[in-house]
């Protein structure tokens, strides 16, 4: 089996799995794991060595959990190792972005449209079965962009900014939840050409998601209501520090909306049972 981004927060999640199913793989990423299962072949994307090391080698399976847009850049090497099937992570910021007051979300958001798109074009052009995951907000382990960054804001400042009520609805879904939806997508017979929204398995208020956080690293729930006008100015300074280079002030905007997805059709596919939203000490560990 082929994968992308195989040293990836998600793609770390996936290799208990397909060492248990005794799966040969060959991992795609720009920098090597700690991985030395002899049956793990680690290739650079960017190096000749991708196409020696695999040059008599038929992959027939392969899980994309890079961002979706750089997939198109392995359509001819997939091809020529006999690609069949191919699974890839796509989000479903496609739809909560797509009218985002902040343009760069907008161009991710069209990003993960154009992925989508190319690649259901050159696997449906050449007989290959793909299947789409979206998932909503990632989190767990301490190594996601979400909750564990929220984790590091508390840590640091002893509080955390809200926007208005915070009373969006939220979804958030555990990253070895989705792992296992990648493998179930790989091996459910019968399910092809799909896409699929994945979300948890609890619905709560944006301010109870985050009351769980401070909760999760022992701290009292400090949450200051903030203009959004103060809020703007707040992350116009914090994305000057590069853990905070990615915030926008649109992220407070959407915490009076609900982001929620209906997870039934992976649920009757793919067996999909998401746990409730339930922080480990060791999901908002630095």
């Amino acid at each position: 089996m082929g994968v992308l981004g195989a040293t990836s927060f998600v793609g770390e999640c996936l290799f208990p799995s397909m060492l248990e199913n005794r799966w040969h793989v060959l991992a795609f990423s720009r920098s090597f794991a700690a991985q030395t299962d002899p049956r793990v072949v680690w290739c650079n994307p960017s190096g000749a060595s991708r196409i020696t090391a695999c040059a008599d080698k038929k992959i027939e399976h392969w899980i994309c959990v890079a961002p979706i847009g750089v997939i198109p850049e392995y359509f001819d090497l997939m091809a020529s190792l006999g690609v069949r099937r191919v699974v890839a992570l796509s989000s479903t910021s496609r739809f909560t972005k797509k009218k985002s007051s902040d343009l760069s979300e907008q161009a991710a958001a069209r990003r993960l449209v154009e992925g989508e798109s190319q690649l259901q074009q050159w696997a449906e052009a050449n007989d290959i079965d793909w299947i789409i995951l979206r998932p909503t907000m990632i989190y767990g382990l301490g190594r996601d962009k979400n909750l564990a960054e929220v984790a590091r804001f508390i840590r640091r400042f002893g509080l955390f900014p809200l926007f208005g009520k915070a009373n969006g609805l939220r979804q958030p879904i555990h990253v070895q939840d989705l792992a296992m939806a990648c493998i179930a997508s790989l091996q459910t017979p019968g399910i092809a050409n799909r896409a699929y929204n994945l979300s948890g398995g609890e619905i709560l208020p944006y301010r109870d998601m985050i009351s769980r956080v401070f909760a999760a690293v022992g701290r009292p729930p400090r949450m200051l209501p903030v203009p959004l006008l103060a809020f703007r100015l707040a992350v116009a300074m914090l994305r000057f520090l590069p853990r905070y280079r990615n915030w926008t002030a649109a992220m407070a905007e959407r915490m009076n909306r609900d982001l929620v997805f209906d997870h039934s059709e992976a649920a009757k596919d793919l067996a999909f049972k998401p746990r409730a939203f339930i922080l480990s000490p060791e999901d908002v560990s630095i």
